[in-house]
């Protein structure tokens, strides 16, 4: 049957389960993050007239790499501190620590992230 419907029992057959293949933009590039999102938050955001084919896969891409690098060391602070859970505290100590996202997120605050 097509997608929705119902089968012969009456039974609804939901359309889309989960996403099998496809060919998004996302997995052309090789990434998680949603590039075809992106590409709509920059359009939605007016921070230009026109956005081009590369600008959103370029912006996911760099985003991607921030949020790996963020999580990768909030999570070795939480192994050094014998914990599983990363928590803002953690996040915080890994900004603070590492000199290049210190001084990329230098005016930013965490909530709950303490002081170091």
């Amino acid at each position: 049957t097509p997608k929705g419907g119902k089968d012969k029992k009456g039974a609804k057959t939901g359309g889309k389960k989960g996403k099998t293949g496809g060919s998004g933009k996302s997995k052309k590039a090789g990434l998680t993050f949603p590039v075809g999102r992106t590409q709509s938050l920059l359009k939605s955001g007016r921070y230009s007239s026109r956005v081009g084919k590369g600008a959103p896969v370029y912006l996911a891409a760099v985003l991607e790499y921030l949020c790996a690098e963020m999580l990768e060391l909030a999570g070795n602070a939480s192994r050094d501190n014998k914990k599983k859970r990363i928590t803002p505290r953690f996040l915080t100590l890994a900004i603070r620590n590492d000199e290049e996202l210190n001084k990329l997120l230098s005016g930013v605050t965490i909530a709950s992230g303490g002081v170091l």
